[in-house]
């Protein structure tokens, strides 16, 4: 995974790693969430992508617009 570049200082976020058609995303907690084109759909995934990439954003993205849509949750 990459480390998250939090530009905004603070951020839950502190890693990501991007495929084809997910992002995976580690939370400050331990928490890592398997976001998919088929679980939050497409523009969600590539919208956070690019924030991922920027390094600003993502966190408050994935409250406001994804939520629990994802295709998996791991520990």
């Amino acid at each position: 995974m990459r480390r998250y570049a939090n530009l905004s200082g603070d951020s839950g976020v502190v890693a990501y790693r991007i495929g084809q058609d997910f992002i995976e995303v580690r939370f400050k907690d331990g928490g890592t969430y398997v976001y998919t084109h088929a679980s939050a759909g497409p523009r969600h995934v590539e919208a956070m992508k690019e924030l991922a990439r920027a390094g600003k954003g993502l966190s408050t993205y994935i409250s406001r617009h994804v939520g629990t849509a994802y295709a998996a949750k791991r520990p």
